[in-house]
């Protein structure tokens, strides 16, 4: 099988430096770019980080993007410039760079995940599979916990598994967001969706979701235990986008959930 030539950008950050180690273990793929949004004068796998131009992406098959927004949107340019695929980690975007982002996808594949753990999308499946399956009596709430440098809360996954609960049951998530607690012990439910967050420690990632009944409880949860399984799910992620046609997928589509 062909390599597939690999960029990496934001190759700094933390994302782009276990990509980096990811992507060395991983024979399907040759990384041939790395960028950053200065000047680095140091080698990582031999290569030279540079600015993201048409030059850097001239000979590359699939981008992986996680940095900020703006980059995200710059990378996007290049790229549907010169019709190479994008996998984006980004998270943060506005409405507006939302649909720049599906204005871009009718030119060239992109698959964009907030979370790119395979079994964290799993999650988000269950969760709204079981909030569809449930009745009203049934009262839910979304618990996480993340490493102590961690300042938002709650985390962007907790705040996806809580739009799954909605999606569910058809309704708004914006209308039902309830509380967000940070550090308590216990925390309640309510007719809205209440969030806990815990920050302590070197804790990678846990994420879990409740149904109550008041005479019984469901949960759903997920534990990371090495920071590489969301490289890792990168990595799939461009390896399944080589074959695809224009178009704004996900890792559901990934994943084939229906």
């Amino acid at each position: 099988m062909k390599k597939i030539n690999l960029a990496i950008t934001g190759c700094m950050g933390r994302m782009g430096q276990q990509l980096i180690k990811s992507s060395k273990l991983d024979k399907n793929f040759k990384l041939v770019t790395l960028t950053e949004n200065r000047a680095i004068n140091r080698k990582f796998n031999g290569i030279n980080p540079i600015l993201n131009t048409e030059k850097a992406f001239k000979k590359i098959n699939v981008i992986i993007d996680f940095t900020v927004p703006k980059c995200t949107l710059e990378v996007l340019k290049i790229a549907t410039k010169l019709k190479k695929k994008v996998v984006i980690g980004t998270t943060g975007f506005t409405k507006k760079e939302e649909s720049l982002i599906k204005k871009y996808s009718k030119k060239i594949p992109i698959l964009k995940a907030g979370n790119m753990s395979l079994g964290i999308n799993l999650l988000m499946y269950l969760t709204e599979i079981a909030s569809k399956s449930l009745d009203n009596n049934y009262l839910s709430k979304v618990f996480e916990i993340h490493h102590k440098h961690k300042k938002d809360y709650p985390s962007g996954t907790a705040l996806m598994l809580g739009k799954g609960i909605a999606d569910g049951k058809k309704k708004d998530f914006y209308k039902l967001i309830g509380k967000k607690f940070l550090n308590k012990k216990t925390f309640p439910y309510s007719n809205k969706i209440n969030f806990n967050s815990i920050r302590k420690g070197e804790i990678i990632g846990e994420h879990e979701v409740t149904f109550s009944s008041g005479k019984e409880i469901i949960t759903l949860n997920h534990e990371a235990s090495d920071r590489a399984l969301y490289s890792e799910g990168a990595l799939t992620a461009a390896k399944w986008l080589t074959s695809k046609k224009p178009g704004l997928y996900s890792m559901r589509d990934l994943l084939n959930f229906k």
